[in-house]
Formats: C-alpha cells, structure tokens, sequence
C-alpha cells in the first residue's frame, strides 16, 4: 500500500494526544475497555480496508473456521509495518505503561514494562518473539470470531487496540464487540460495545485486577464478536507485542 502522508500521521498522532488519558486510565481500572472517537479518518479507514487485497504486506493468513475461532479471515502484517500503523503503536504504548505496571504491581506478577516500545520488543525477542502480531480481520454475512485471548508467547502487554475500520449500520449490521468478564466464584458479565468507524478502543488482553475485601483479584476477560447480519466489517487490530509463530 502506499505509506500515509506525514500530515495524515500528524494529524492522528495530534489526537492521540489530545486525548483525556486520565479518564482512559480510569475507564480502564473500571471496566478493562475504553473508547477513544474519530481516530481515523473515513479515509485513512478506507485506505486500510484496500489494503486487505496486497498480499505482499502479510505474512500470514488465517481462515477462522479452519480452528473453530469463528467464520472469517484475518492477515497479520508483515515486518516493517505501514508507517501509520507502526506510529499508533509507539506511540499509544507509553501512555499505557503506568496501567500495565499498575496491573501487575498490584496482582504481585513479577514483570515490569520498560517506557518505550522498541524497549519492550526487545523483551519480546530475547524469547523467540519476533513477528509482527498487528492484523486487519474481515467478516462477511454469518461471520463471527469467538471469545478468546490475544497470547502469542511468554512475553504479552496486557492491553490492545481495535480499530473498526467499517461504518456500523451502513457497510455491516450485527457485529458487536463482545466482553466477558469472569470473576473467581462467580457467573460470567457480558458486555457488549459497537464503535462507529475509525473509533479506537482499547481493551485488557488478558484480565484485570479488581479489589476485594482481601486485597487485588485477577479477573479473566475475554473479547469476540458477535456475528454479522448483512454487509462486511473490516477492523484492525494493535497488539504490543510479537509473536513466535
């Protein structure tokens, strides 16, 4: 694909931190997600659904029904990623560390997440980590992707990234981000989430902690999506870090 202007860059970069990231912070301790609006423009959207059909940008491709991860497709990129993509991901990394660090101070998890993102690539490599995990996924009519955990070696940061890259009501209906929550001893909470196009959330990959009467608890959370009623719905997803495989 052609890379993004500077301007474009700029302009996305210059909403990001324009953003309250002491409410992101605390929707986040809350309820393990939090939505930032208009991130992407409709163009900038459309520039990466087109992006889809240039094989040469992905290294690998998945079909989700073949391991019963749903009915769709998802490609991760390739190793240097599109400029814009690799800016999203330095640069919205540091202003999670304080939470990740917080997480697992709190749950007594013995890492500590350096500031900056190419530090903490690093990490990932010196376990075998080393391919890119940023990935655009595409659902069709009857497509779904079932509640799972974005894991993909011993080295995780514990937030990540969607962006939906289609028009809710307008290129697709159905097809809302779902969340479950499981605390220890108790029945599963749902939470369902429709952002519009070009809308960022960010969300736990693996838990969160949550506070009880005998100190922090993990509680286990889940994401998928829920299937498709007509039209298509392309997303792209920012995980932090690299995967063996």
């Amino acid at each position: 694909m052609q890379q993004f202007e500077p301007a474009q860059i700029q302009a996305v970069l210059d909403q990001i931190q324009a953003t309250d990231w002491d409410d992101i912070t605390e929707q986040l301790h809350q309820h393990g997600f939090a939505k930032i609006e208009r991130v992407l423009s409709q163009q900038q959207c459309e520039l990466l659904k087109h992006a889809y059909s240039q094989a040469v940008l992905y290294r690998k491709t998945v079909e989700m029904q073949r391991y019963r991860f749903g009915r769709g497709e998802y490609k991760y990129f390739n190793y240097p990623l599109p400029n814009l993509i690799e800016r999203i991901r330095h640069e919205v990394y540091p202003y999670l560390v304080p939470i990740a660090n917080a997480w697992f101070r709190v749950l007594k998890l013995e890492r500590v997440f350096p500031s900056s993102h190419p530090e903490f690539l690093q990490q990932c490599q010196k376990h075998g980590q080393m391919l890119a995990t940023p990935l655009i996924l595409k659902y069709g009519q009857g497509g779904f992707n079932t509640l799972h955990q974005d894991l993909y070696g011993e080295v995780y940061f514990p937030l990540q990234l969607v962006i939906v890259l289609s028009q809710p009501n307008i290129d697709f209906t159905g097809g809302e981000l779902v969340f479950t929550q499981q605390n220890p001893r108790a029945q599963s909470k749902a939470v369902v989430v429709q952002p519009q196009q070009g809308d960022m959330l960010i969300f736990t990959t693996q838990f969160k902690p949550e506070k009880g009467s005998q100190g922090y608890y993990r509680v286990n959370i889940k994401h998928g999506v829920s299937p498709i009623h007509h039209g298509e719905r392309y997303s792209l997803g920012i995980i932090f870090h690299d995967a063996v495989s």
